[in-house]
């Protein structure tokens, strides 16, 4: 935030000319820092209670190491997502205190100790071993914003009982993360054994009617299981991002808005 800015309007709240209310909402949507290269939303916590994220596709090392640094003076916890091994490297050699998951390809670093805020556990579920670098970026995200995560990954529907055989735990969840690739079956079959919210993945895991992802994301989105919505191919921090939002134990911000 401009300090001009922020003089103003506590200068306004001490002489009586703003009003304690009219300034708190000032500041849940006015800062924001100018980088060049990136505009950092720095209050993004504030409105939806997590920092900015970082989607690191197409960005250099050097302006992913400058975005991070910004966020860290600011006092934000760090996550940055598709980072790449050969540009997690860099970063990390520039911001040791970085935690790199090769899996979910990204990039951690918590500023405070962990705060739970979940009400229930979240629980990521693959049907393959090839959905996991999806899953992954979803149980590092959720974990992030502050849930206890459990795995469960290689049951899918080709050998079903391996499914049924967690039960209990599946059963026991808040939410539950679905991620599976080929005709995307599994989340519709998670949908209809419990009572809880699902969020699909479809992952772009498959042969060539898979169309990339796409006859899963079809498939879950046909879904006969009420309790199953669906996110974006490969979007594993957007499932974690909303399973993190329905766990939330407190009372949810009430406005809304990677760079």
């Amino acid at each position: 935030m401009n300090p001009n800015v922020l003089k103003e309007l506590l200068d306004g709240v001490k002489n009586g000319t703003v009003s304690t209310e009219t300034a708190m909402n000032r500041l849940k949507a006015l800062p924001f820092e100018d980088m060049g290269h990136a505009v950092i939303d720095s209050h993004r916590e504030l409105r939806q209670g997590f920092p900015e994220v970082i989607l690191c596709e197409g960005k250099s090392a050097e302006r992913i190491i400058s975005i991070i640094e910004k966020l860290r003076s600011n006092g934000s916890s760090i996550l940055a997502t598709r980072v790449e091994p050969t540009k997690s490297e860099a970063v990390i050699k520039a911001i040791p205190s970085l935690q790199y998951n090769p899996d979910a390809r990204t990039l951690t670093l918590s500023e405070r100790e962990f705060e739970e805020k979940g009400a229930g556990v979240i629980m990521v579920i693959s049907a393959g071993t090839s959905d996991i670098p999806v899953a992954e970026e979803a149980a590092v995200t959720a974990s992030m914003m502050g849930n206890k995560v459990e795995r469960l990954y290689d049951v899918g529907v080709a050998g079903i009982h391996r499914l049924f055989h967690h039960r209990e735990r599946i059963t026991s969840a808040g939410v539950l993360i679905v991620c599976a690739g080929m005709e995307g079956a599994l989340p519709s079959v998670v949908g209809g054994i419990v009572a809880r919210p699902v969020i699909a993945v479809p992952t772009s895991i498959g042969y060539g009617a898979n169309f990339g992802g796409v006859a899963a994301l079809l498939g879950m989105l046909n879904s006969c299981a009420p309790s199953v919505t669906v996110v974006n191919i490969d979007n594993g921090f957007g499932a974690g991002y909303v399973a993190s939002l329905i766990n939330r134990r407190q009372e949810r911000p009430s406005s809304s808005c990677e760079i």
